[in-house]
């Protein structure tokens, strides 16, 4: 997908979709729509295959969500709805999307319910208890989504989960890029966590999600490809070696020194153990996706590749077969096709960093 000649509402590029199948079996894009001014909606599409199952275009049926609430206008006029994850919630009977809600007072994420696709509903901005002495409020937070079940807490309950990467100061690639070589990651600070909320009562009711009052450090930068920066990508799903993930990971362009214009966005995997998804399995030691295409090189921010949405293709009765889609250079949208091995490779990353990355 590329912005659209003529449409001012993607005159600054369409990217980071979310995807879901419908009730009716078709596969739908939910992609950030960027006007003048970095003024983000999020749109609807559907997807279009060709004969031999292949994604190979969309057909734009409108919008999903515009700034209208408080918390996605800022003071100037601006605002956005950014990024969207969505998962079929099993529990709720019903979609969720977890987006990214840009006020004045920067990101954060927010939440919409649907039972269709197409009629949302605003749930409010995501609430968060502190942890030893972490503020998870009043920084700016992205990259968020939920996990399609219940899962338990590292308390032993069974919750809503919610994976997030809060932005603390200090934390941003452009920030941390100044660092020349090898530096200390503060994980408290630089990691994906995963926090827990009770599952609500009631499917699919126009109402604030509770509390997210238990947390967990996930994963923090560990690779060379990912040392600036990780965030979580796509929203997990059930595989038979545990919930996968594909996740983004921020590194230096070779020979670009510390120019924050020469960062690269690449894409790894993430394997959480089923029974305890708090616990990682498998980190993929280098990239599975990173920026080779000229779409995904020379764009609004060069050198980008964003997984946020993921389908499995159990319509062509391959289970093991996942399309990945992405934001190109913060442009346009692609898809890659990711196949599940029999095993999980070896030479994988498990633990958070004892040192210097």
């Amino acid at each position: 997908m590329e912005p659209e000649p003529g449409n001012p509402q993607e005159v600054e590029g369409v990217l980071n979709p979310g995807v879901a199948r419908g009730p009716d079996g078709h596969l739908y894009l939910f992609p950030r729509l960027v006007a003048k001014c970095n003024y983000s909606r999020i749109g609807i599409a559907r997807v279009k295959f060709n004969q031999d199952g292949d994604p190979c275009g969309v057909e734009r049926l409108g919008i999903a969500l515009e700034p209208e609430a408080d918390y996605e206008r800022t003071s100037h006029g601006g605002g956005g709805c950014e990024d969207p994850r969505i998962t079929f919630v099993e529990p709720l009977k019903c979609y969720v999307m977890t987006y990214a809600a840009l006020s004045s007072l920067g990101p954060r994420i927010a939440f919409a319910v649907s039972k269709d696709l197409f009629h949302w509903k605003r749930l409010g901005l995501a609430t968060f208890a502190p942890y030893n002495g972490i503020d998870f409020v009043h920084v700016d937070n992205k990259d968020a989504s939920l996990f399609p079940v219940a899962i338990p807490s590292h308390c032993g309950k069974m919750q809503m989960a919610l994976l997030h990467r809060p932005l603390f100061p200090g934390t941003r690639p452009e920030e941390t890029a100044c660092h020349e070589g090898p530096r200390y990651v503060d994980l408290d600070h630089e990691s994906i966590w995963i926090s827990y909320c009770p599952m609500p009562g009631k499917a699919c009711e126009p109402e604030p999600l509770g509390l997210f009052n238990s947390h967990r450090r996930l994963a923090a930068p560990v690779a060379p490809w990912a040392r600036l920066k990780i965030g979580a990508g796509t929203p997990p799903v059930l595989t038979r070696h545990g919930w996968m993930i594909i996740y983004h990971g921020v590194g230096d362009m070779a020979g670009s020194g510390n120019d924050a214009h020469h960062l690269c966005y690449s894409a790894g995997v993430m394997v959480l153990s089923e029974k305890h998804p708090r616990e990682v399995l498998y980190r993929s030691a280098e990239p599975i996706l990173t920026p080779t295409l000229p779409q995904e090189r020379i764009g609004t921010i060069g050198n980008v590749v964003f997984p946020t949405g993921i389908d499995r293709r159990d319509d062509l009765g391959t289970a093991d077969r996942f399309d990945v889609y992405y934001g190109m250079a913060d442009n346009r949208i692609g898809v890659a096709r990711l196949e599940l091995p029999d095993s999980l490779p070896s030479g994988g990353v498990t633990a958070l960093p004892q040192g210097k990355v």
